[in-house]
């Protein structure tokens, strides 16, 4: 009786210009064209829509002086300081105005890579987004920092809160802040996943 005969296969000699396999980077929810960048843009979206819709409203706001004072001192010091608050409160408009539509437009391209199953890893695409958000978050900040400055201002140190309607810019400047931390994991989760190509 005979057995069945073995014949091992060799394996062929690999050739030296065979390009390696690349390991792609694991998505981190946060980055673009995740669930959670999704859910910081629509949180960034929320909270500067709010903080505009609230400085938009008040009843003084269309008339420009944002903050009413009444001051006994030389005139020209309350104009400069009238003109300060006028263009503080319009920079917060601005600011959380340029960052309700930049978030709300990173907001559909993050749910048309939703749609579609693919994430966000062109170079070009991802400084772009990296770039835009370290903008928008230093405007919004900044703006919500002097915004903050000028309420305690008159709230606390002039004490002219029942003259103006520092609640709703408190609010607005509140609002700004969150629209800010909002911002910030965005910012840093892009510029980390541009850093890391």
């Amino acid at each position: 009786m005979s057995g069945p005969a073995v014949h091992p296969v060799e394996v062929p000699p690999p050739t030296t210009d065979a390009v390696p396999p690349t390991v792609r980077m694991k998505d981190v929810q946060g980055m673009a064209g995740t669930t959670g960048a999704f859910f910081l843009r629509l949180c960034q979206f929320v909270f500067a829509a709010v903080s505009l819709c609230v400085m938009a409203t008040t009843s003084d706001f269309p008339s420009v002086t944002a903050f009413r004072l009444s001051f006994t001192c030389c005139h020209f010091t309350v104009f400069l300081f009238c003109f300060e608050i006028r263009v503080l409160s319009c920079y917060l408009v601005a600011a959380v105005g340029l960052q309700s539509l930049w978030s709300l437009s990173l907001a559909l391209a993050d749910i048309y890579a939703l749609l579609v199953r693919r994430s966000f890893r062109s170079t070009g695409v991802v400084s772009l987004f990296a770039i835009g958000d370290g903008i928008t978050s230093t405007l919004t900040f900044a703006a919500a920092c002097a915004s903050a400055g000028i309420t305690v201002l008159i709230g606390n140190d002039l004490d002219k809160c029942n003259l103006n309607h520092c609640t709703r810019f408190m609010s607005a400047t509140a609002m700004a802040f969150l629209s800010w931390f909002a911002v910030s994991p965005s910012f840093l989760l892009n510029f980390w996943s541009l850093a890391s190509r």
